[in-house]
């Protein structure tokens, strides 16, 4: 099986042979996302009303998203870097911790949202009618907990061991699969919602049988569940898994909590149909940020893996060449959404009254859209390199202290309305943003140029 070898050959090859097939894997996992909400907004005389429904659920799956990346984001680093210092046995205890924790936590999360589905639901501001819609698809969805946990929470420690193009067909398989399973289920057969859910259970469990035959039979470093006297042993490990898998499962869960208060405040100021409204909103941001988050997760086993081996040089080309992929991408993106919005709205719904309120949120949240990339940037860095503090201080300060109250600041103190709602994130991106990134170049440049200094 073909790898990359990032301790040889160039810098700027190692990330295009990691983030391409990463870029390809990630547009593929958009679509279990999109795909369902393409085709639950046209279902007949229903499909504006259920796809707002459907967005009400955003939240709990992004909570497990956010459970699955805390565990694998959080461990693959640490396994690059014990990789580059030619420790594998502890790089594979790593990885059997993290695997472990995925697993318990996707049976408790499963546990707790078939229980509680209903109750958070109205949390998250659902009415009578949308409870129609999002209670059964939530259901359906949470069955496949697990699976989906193991496909996202393990397919880092795949690309961390250099098989990028085997990473790529763990989610190849899934989407493919939702992509002929969706149209069977929701319209030839009839289920509606319900069938875009068991379209994306049976998907995601194609996913995590697939990583799973791999990384027990296939892959160099070989993954199983904690035996129970390697527990002991591996507590520090699962400390610092969980340590510095905190920010990117910070970013995760505030987007959660972020969508939930957007949803209360447009509730009241603008009805279900602004619900509408910020679920296509959130499908294109969806949608533009998954070649930056390709970009930035493609380079972090290389920044991970030279920072272990003491290459400060390496790690600053590899800094240098992703904030070069990423800033070029964001402005092409960025001047598109700005110019022909309705083009990229038109892809999730026709819904001409849905259109013409979604053009100006649209635009008012993409607004400042490129200073979101200092934030990627930053956090990638700080992850990358074990830098815990930093990365999940970033990540409340941009949606916790900054986005949070400026959703019912500008709506209502400011009497915004709706329009409060949307610009209240290109403000978090200035600020936040600018501050991470700037901090990151004041700390880790220094640090790189110690390193070299030293050797």
């Amino acid at each position: 099986m073909k790898r990359i070898d990032f301790e040889n050959g160039t810098v700027t090859r190692n990330i295009f042979g990691a983030a391409l097939p990463m870029l390809v894997a990630q547009i593929l996992n958009l679509l279990y996302n999109i795909v369902d909400r393409i085709y639950i907004a046209r279902i007949p005389e229903a499909g504006t009303a259920a796809l707002g429904a459907v967005g009400l659920c955003f939240p709990l799956i992004v909570v497990i998203t956010a459970f699955a990346n805390l565990f694998g984001s959080g461990g693959a680093p640490l396994f690059s870097i014990y990789r580059g210092k030619k420790k594998n046995k502890e790089a594979e205890q790593i990885m059997d911790t993290s695997f472990s924790m995925v697993c318990v936590s996707g049976l408790i999360l499963m546990t707790i949202g078939l229980l509680f589905a209903r109750p958070l639901l109205v949390l998250f501001g659902a009415s009578r009618e949308a409870l129609v819609y999002a209670c059964p698809y939530l259901m359906i969805y949470l069955i496949g907990t697990l699976p989906s946990m193991i496909a996202v929470g393990m397919n880092p420690f795949i690309n961390a061991q250099g098989y990028s193009t085997v990473g790529m067909l763990s989610v190849a398989i899934g989407a493919v699969a939702n992509l002929l399973l969706d149209p069977l289920f929701i319209f030839v057969l009839g289920f509606g919602v319900q069938g875009a859910a068991i379209a994306t259970v049976l998907s995601q469990c194609l996913s995590a049988v697939f990583v799973l035959f791999f990384l027990t039979k296939k892959s160099e470093l070989k993954v199983h569940f904690l035996r129970k006297n390697e527990l002991s042993s591996c507590v520090p490990y699962a400390k610092n898994i969980v340590s510095l898998g905190t920010s990117s499962f910070i970013m995760q869960l505030t987007n959660s909590l972020v969508t939930i208060c957007c949803n209360h405040v447009l509730s009241s100021t603008g009805g279900d149909i602004y619900i509408s409204v910020m679920t296509i909103v959130s499908s294109v941001r969806q949608l533009v940020e998954t070649p930056i988050y390709a970009m930035n997760e493609g380079t972090s086993p290389i920044l991970s893996y030279n920072y272990g081996a003491r290459r400060p040089a390496r790690v600053r080309k590899a800094m240098l060449v992703m904030s070069a992929m990423v800033l070029g991408y964001s402005a092409i993106m960025w001047s598109i959404i700005l110019l022909e919005p309705g083009a990229l709205i038109r892809i999730f719904s026709s819904d001409e009254t849905l259109i013409r309120d979604a053009v100006p949120a649209l635009k008012q949240y993409f607004a400042a859209f490129i200073f979101m990339d200092c934030q990627y940037i930053g956090q990638t860095v700080f992850k990358s390199l074990n830098k815990k503090k930093q990365a999940i201080f970033f990540s409340l300060l941009r949606k916790v202290v900054i986005v949070v109250p400026l959703t019912y600041f500008m709506p209502y103190t400011l009497h915004m309305g709706t329009a409060g709602v949307f610009l209240a994130e290109p403000v978090s991106n200035v600020i936040g943003g600018g501050l991470c990134f700037v901090t990151m170049l004041c700390t880790i440049l220094p640090e790189l140029k110690r390193l070299e200094s030293a050797q």
